[in-house]
């Protein structure tokens, strides 16, 4: 009999983090390598943030907190929610966890019984239907291809519900495509949901702000006001306000799974760090000014690389709405063969032979659940992001495409 238990054969590691770390490991022993492997903001976290947690330490403001969150934290997310989306929330309907993957984890394990399923639209995040699997849960994937956005459509929600849907995962701007609903996409998706009274609407929200060319935002319970009691609107402080170290995720939602989920996280970790939370309550009140600026930097480098992967042989890079990231397909590499006479097969021996032959990092599709594609992050100087796309140019350029070898 084995000494693990048998949930974690259900599960797999994070592809990015194991990416991120073979790049890290290649740079120690001096290979050039530049990793757009990782989904984090590349500027500081602002002075003001920064002051705030400065001064919760000397204030010692160092102690245990309420186990999901303090009240002033909870107050922030409540008139956060009511300023910019349009929802209201009690202090006892919201919840702060350390980081808003663990939020996720706090639903899925107060609501998952073995057999339930989760809807969850791909390509996605790596860690949600890994998450869903730890809970005994069944994640049900639909394929949301380039030729759509990414992006979910109303009848193929439809056809994947059953009886046993318990979620819909929600997550725009998404990760990793970038691609983000609007209104009208938001309202159709919502529309079907509406129909089905047993399913629940967990979104992720967390590239909220991040959005280019004048796009407008909407969350599920906004746009439809009778999702309200089913909807759980998850976001944080890691990507608009760059304090992914501080670890702070918050959601507001029905009081009853709240209380569920504070009960999951007592008998785990507790409270979040109340240095990050102090942080993250000056991240919500304070100035935002530096938000517009940062997206006019991250739209700029979009567009750069966006037209930078185009120009490369084989690559096809559909421009998103959101985020930090693009999701450019690959299927004209696969079947090349490389300067050595390897074949790629798949996205991930494409995301090899970057690595390999040119010290870029990138993340294949098959670890999002849409092939051929990879993600780039381009949350990093426009030098290096010009440099790592001349790369990459470079190393498909260097391939023998399969329709030259065809003909």
């Amino acid at each position: 009999m084995s000494f693990f238990a048998a949930r974690l054969a259900r599960i797999k590691p994070s592809a990015t983090i194991a990416i991120s770390a073979k790049a890290a490991a290649l740079k120690a022993a001096g290979k050039s390598v530049i990793a757009l492997s990782f989904g984090e903001p590349d500027f500081d976290t602002p002075d003001n943030i920064k002051e705030a947690a400065i001064a919760a330490i000397r204030g010692g403001d160092t102690k245990y907190t309420a186990v999901d969150g303090t009240m002033k934290l909870k107050e922030a997310i409540v008139a956060k929610f009511k300023r910019e989306n349009g929802l209201t929330y009690t202090t006892k309907q919201i919840t702060v966890g350390t980081g808003g993957k663990q939020v996720l984890y706090n639903a899925f394990m107060a609501t998952l019984s073995a057999g339930d399923e989760v809807v969850i639209p791909a390509p996605y995040w790596v860690s949600y239907p890994e998450m869903v699997l730890l809970a005994e849960g069944t994640p049900v994937i639909v394929s949301c291809t380039q030729e759509t956005g990414f992006k979910l459509n109303a009848s193929d929600l439809d056809a994947a519900i059953t009886p046993r849907t318990k979620w819909v995962l929600l997550n725009s701007p998404s990760n990793p495509s970038g691609a983000a609903y609007t209104r009208t996409e938001l309202k159709a998706i919502t529309d079907v949901l509406v129909k089905h009274p047993h399913v629940w609407v967990l979104t992720d929200d967390m590239y909220e702000h991040l959005v280019y060319d004048a796009f407008e935002f909407t969350t599920p319970a906004q746009i439809e006001p009778s999702l309200y009691e089913r909807t759980l609107t998850m976001n944080g402080v890691s990507k608009a306000y760059c304090m992914t170290g501080w670890r702070i995720g918050y959601a507001g939602g029905p009081e009853a799974l709240i209380k569920a989920m504070g009960d999951v996280q007592s008998q785990s970790t507790s409270n979040p760090s109340s240095i990050g939370q102090a942080a993250a309550v000056e991240a919500l009140n304070g100035t935002q000014s530096f938000i517009p600026a940062h997206n006019d930097i991250f739209k700029s480098r979009r567009d750069l690389v966006v037209k930078m992967l185009n120009e490369a042989p084989g690559l096809n890079c559909h421009t998103p709405e959101g985020a930090f990231y693009v999701y450019p397909s690959c299927a004209g590499l696969i079947g090349a063969k490389t300067p050595n006479g390897a074949t790629l097969k798949n996205d991930e021996d494409v995301a090899g032979y970057l690595l390999e032959s040119q010290g870029v990092a990138i993340v294949h599709g098959a670890a999002f659940g849409l092939s051929p594609h990879f993600r780039v992050s381009y949350a990093a100087s426009t030098e290096l992001l010009v440099e790592a796309c001349t790369r990459i140019q470079k190393a498909c350029a260097a391939l023998t495409l399969r329709e030259a070898v065809t003909a």
